[in-house]
């Protein structure tokens, strides 16, 4: 799993750097996180096929987060893509692309599932793939919902302290197989070739002398999978160190630099060290500062007061691959 950034900059694109956007790419898909302005002219510059995009999560309803929608949707449309593509934002995305639709200016021919997570959705409503309680990917996530989900990773959300109404995610890979014994396997009588593969999933397998060998005594404790969590925009907050407990790769705002910590409050964002706060309190293996204020041309500063609290800081960049 990697993380690619293809937007640092908040409210406004600049020279250097175009606004919010975040692609996670595993295995043989990808999913979008945000799409501002022009995100999909970063898409193509990244190498990203459209066609591998399976989801997409707008973290709320600032034109830097979401202007880039009914263009990237249109141009899927236009591609002839057939396959499903799952949105998921706040109340009110809906309605923007009925409108857009109605209008003629957005064109979509695919199937779309489009999840709405209101804020009743944390308050104990249980049940169904669109926001059940997340404690079964992660007991330290409890408070979250799950609202995508598949045999290999689940993504879940919870809302952040922005001034308006706004999602933070999670995407968790579910937990891996332990690592394979060979020597253990060999020593059983276990062939080399599709055994291998069979136990290596799960499966019993039966010998030719009429023994069996269950996955348990060739692999070793399960692995915890990778996990990616994305806090923008939002002032430091519980949920958004909920959402990051343990994760493998934090990705947070850093608008502002300590100097200009009441406006950050004002504005529902976070200075550099709030961001490494959060890092630090949630116990996440890094740190990547993003949604840089273009007042700053360069983020040296921004980079080093988040490093006096939380040593592994990144300071991202457009089109910075981070490998998870």
């Amino acid at each position: 799993m990697k993380a690619i950034l293809l937007g640092t900059s908040s409210g406004k694109p600049t020279l250097k750097r175009n606004v919010s956007a975040l692609a996670v790419v595993r295995e043989d898909e990808w999913m979008l996180f945000d799409c501002g302005e022009a995100t999909q002219h970063q898409i193509m510059r990244a190498g990203l096929r459209t066609s591998r995009l399976t989801a997409i999560f707008i973290t709320h309803l600032h034109g830097d987060h979401f202007n880039g929608l009914p263009g990237l949707l249109s141009t899927m449309g236009l591609d002839g893509r057939e396959r499903p593509l799952v949105i998921v934002g706040p109340p009110g995305i809906r309605e923007y692309l009925d409108v857009l639709s109605r209008l003629k200016t957005v064109f979509v021919n695919y199937p779309l599932d489009l999840r709405e997570i209101s804020a009743s959705r944390f308050s104990g409503i249980n049940g169904g793939a669109s926001g059940r309680e997340s404690a079964a990917v992660n007991d330290s996530l409890k408070g979250t919902l799950i609202v995508h989900e598949t045999e290999r990773y689940a993504v879940t959300t919870a809302p952040l302290d922005h001034r308006i109404y706004d999602l933070g995610f999670r995407i968790e890979e579910k937990p891996r197989p332990g690592k394979f014994n060979l020597e253990r396997a060999l020593a059983l009588g276990v062939e080399r070739g599709p055994m291998f593969g069979r136990l290596q999933g799960g499966t019993r397998v039966r010998l030719n002398d009429g023994r069996s060998v269950d996955p348990r005594d060739v692999l070793g404790p399960s692995r915890p999978g990778k996990s990616i969590a994305y806090c923008t925009d939002t002032r430091p907050s519980a949920e958004g160190v909920r959402l990051a407990r343990d994760a493998d790769l934090l990705i947070h705002e850093a608008t502002y630099a300590g100097d200009l910590t009441e406006e950050a409050a004002m504005y529902g964002h976070s200075t550099a060290a709030q961001a490494a706060t959060v890092a630090r309190e949630a116990h996440a293996g890094r740190l990547v500062i993003t949604h840089f204020s273009s007042r700053y041309n360069g983020h040296d500063a921004l980079l080093s007061e988040a490093r006096s609290v939380f040593d592994q800081t990144i300071a991202g960049e457009d089109l910075l691959e981070i490998a998870v």
